[in-house]
């Protein structure tokens, strides 16, 4: 997460960045976003990037529960995660998730594919209108 985070400010990516510490963490801040009579009002984010292992909720379990919700069912999810298990790339995308990438082991390369992520799911991508 910490390297992500670097790799976004290095690369010039302006956007707010909220990070959730486990699967629940994210599935309750999806539930409050854009609603305006929450306690801590936010917008919907423009993209979500999703490790498949996170506590108390898996990635996977995340990504089904996002798709199934109304509300968040066409928000994009990037899976980003160092697992090489071909089921979990047939899983991800079998639920909805509209990339899959390997976490680069190398650093240098680490930061090129974030570069690159940001560059295209923040600024070329065309956000659903909300």
């Amino acid at each position: 997460m910490t390297l992500t985070l670097r790799a976004l400010k290095k690369s010039n990516v302006l956007n707010e960045v909220v990070v959730a510490r486990d699967g629940q963490e994210a599935l309750d801040y999806l539930a409050s976003a854009g609603d305006p009579t929450s306690p801590d009002p936010h917008p919907m984010p423009q993209v979500v990037l999703l490790d498949l292992k996170l506590p108390k909720v898996g990635g996977l379990e995340v990504l089904r529960r996002m798709r199934a919700d109304e509300k968040t069912r066409l928000v994009p999810v990037v899976i980003l995660t160092s697992s090489n298990e071909e089921r979990d790339v047939i899983e991800g995308y079998s639920l909805g998730a509209n990339s899959y990438v390997r976490k680069p082991v190398d650093f240098t390369h680490f930061m090129e594919a974030i570069r690159q992520l940001g560059m295209y799911w923040l600024l070329l991508n065309e956000p659903l209108p909300r």
